[in-house]
């Protein structure tokens, strides 16, 4: 019998069905921009109409410069602890067992499957002034929600699953014969790690924590619960977009939106460069 011709998907040569799958893919792509490109050119537009003084008076406004210093400092945070201990939670998921393994890999999506704005609440009956735990905090003088800790936990809760549903693939799918083999040659736990195990998973490890950063930097519903949204104490960006907008500021909205928006896309779109140019060069 001769043999089934495949199709080359690369050169978009797809024998008698070529058009229905260009049709196909430029729909995709079609449905993409629509939902991502589309949008950002709105806000692109938007931002800039009044040219560069909108952003020259944005730069200029004390809470909005506050508001961008606490989002940086919640994002490092979120990225410094999620990255470590999310890189611990899935060496453990990928390379042991344990009892309750399957609980904790299920309740891991939790900040997927719940809203922000309800896991601002989880946080503040937990940690508030009457919370469960928030009393003990308040009577040693340690303010938890409404000041910055609770922002920090509210962003870390958020962006916890990132890193962890990046590498955990990575390492089953690099197994274990690398690095039983460097233990066989004498190597340890932590030099087994740095030259055999950290080398096959820095990729997924980045993309994560670039995950991680842009949606820390996007965080609004469980920050505003947490916070209080005090202007000029524990406002955010996305907290002071919302007030800005709330009280007809348009333009101071829409160019810290834009800002907000093209630091998300520029991490992932500089991770994915990084990627091509290491393989490039190596």
């Amino acid at each position: 019998m001769p043999e089934a011709s495949v199709p080359s998907y690369g050169a978009w040569h797809f024998g008698p069905d070529r058009w229905r799958h260009r049709t196909v893919t430029a729909a995709t792509l079609a449905w993409f921009a629509v939902l991502t490109l589309v949008p950002v050119g709105a806000l692109a537009k938007a931002a800039l109409m009044g040219g560069w003084a909108p952003f020259r008076a944005l730069a200029a406004s004390p809470d909005a410069r506050h508001a961008f210093i606490l989002t940086i400092l919640a994002t490092a945070a979120s990225v410094l602890l999620n990255g470590v201990f999310g890189l611990v939670l899935a060496v453990l998921l990928a390379r042991y067992e344990f009892p309750g393994k399957a609980i904790l890999d299920a309740l891991l999506d939790m900040p997927f499957a719940i809203s922000p704005v309800v896991a601002g609440f989880m946080l503040l009956l937990l940690l508030g002034p009457k919370g469960l735990l928030g009393h003990f905090f308040e009577a040693a003088g340690v303010h938890v929600v409404f000041a910055i800790p609770g922002i920090i936990l509210a962003t870390l809760f958020v962006s916890l699953p990132f890193v962890v549903r990046e590498v955990v693939p990575v390492l089953k799918e690099v197994g274990l014969e690398q690095e039983e083999a460097a233990q066989t040659l004498g190597a340890g736990p932590w030099t087994t790690f740095r030259r055999v195990t950290f080398p096959a998973i820095r990729w997924g490890l980045a993309y994560g924590v670039s995950l991680t950063a842009a949606r820390a930097l996007g965080e609004f519903g469980a920050v505003l619960v947490v916070s209080g949204n005090i202007i000029g104490r524990t406002q955010t960006t996305t907290l002071f977009i919302n007030q800005e907008f709330a009280d007809f500021h348009f333009e101071g909205a829409y160019c810290a939106a834009l800002v907000l928006a093209l630091a998300s896309m520029l991490l992932l779109l500089g991770m994915e460069a990084a990627k091509r140019f290491a393989k490039g060069t190596s």
